[in-house]
């Protein structure tokens, strides 16, 4: 198995990149090749705009997907989305380690998608959902956050990792990848949070890298995540299956 590891957090050195290279020893010593993009790091720009563009469909005015699909269909897609999107085809999982800021993503992950994820390219009409792109291949959230465990499920006060975490997810499998349930490493407490002694959290967040490098290593076994496929809608797109249009 190829694992592609894309790490979104400014710090190279934090709990983040702690988990990115607790994942890659667990893989590597299983046999498994990893590849890394530190996003912040690699300096990439997750701001779609024009000046990306060199060969513009449209140069008065910015569609961002009409530009994306003309860049699909005329071989002139940014050198740097060119990159990211080979060493997906390349891998048989995506992970994807970040941080929860205000209840998402950091704003470079999803710029990420944003700018990766071509129109035109990696997902049309016809080329999403169960019949996407990437299909056959796996996608894995890895996801840190300050606050405690206690502070998080459904109608608790620091939200429900389901429901923030729902976008990406959905955004992956309608890219076609098979999306396995999330990782969440809570209470990686500092900068005025504590909810913990130091030697406590330290020996929690050793633990934790284990549990982290014994995840990461079972996804080929792991059950996905349920969502509907085109099955399970009818022509004007409303649900045939309510149990799994409730599910997903």
């Amino acid at each position: 198995m190829h694992v592609r590891i894309i790490q979104a957090h400014p710090d190279p050195g934090s709990f983040n990149g702690a988990l990115s290279r607790a994942a890659a020893q667990a893989l590597s010593r299983d046999g498994h090749t990893v590849s890394l993009q530190d996003l912040y790091a690699s300096g990439f720009d997750p701001v779609e705009k024009g000046a990306h563009y060199t060969n513009r469909h449209n140069a008065a005015a910015f569609v961002p997907l009409a530009e994306q699909r003309h860049a699909w269909q005329s071989g002139s897609v940014p050198a740097d989305v060119l990159t990211e999107i080979a060493e997906l085809e390349r891998a048989d999982l995506l992970v994807l380690q970040f941080p929860l800021w205000w209840h998402g993503p950091p704003a470079m992950l999803k710029g990420w998608f944003d700018r990766v994820f071509l129109s035109g390219g990696l997902y049309t009409s016809r080329v999403r959902y169960d019949a996407g792109y990437f299909r056959g291949r796996r996608a894995l959230l890895s996801v840190t956050t300050g606050a405690p465990e206690s502070a998080f499920g459904p109608g608790a006060r620091g939200g429900d990792f389901a429901t923030m975490l729902w976008p990406l997810h959905y955004s992956l499998h309608y890219l076609g990848f098979t999306v396995l349930p999330p990782f969440t490493a809570c209470g990686v407490q500092g900068h005025g949070y504590s909810y913990e002694d130091e030697s406590t959290q330290k020996q929690r967040l050793g633990s934790v890298l284990e549990a982290w490098g014994a995840h990461v290593a079972s996804a080929e076994t792991l059950p996905a995540l349920p969502f509907p496929g085109w099955q399970d809608w009818d022509a004007a797109g409303q649900p045939l299956r309510t149990e799994h249009a409730a599910r997903g």
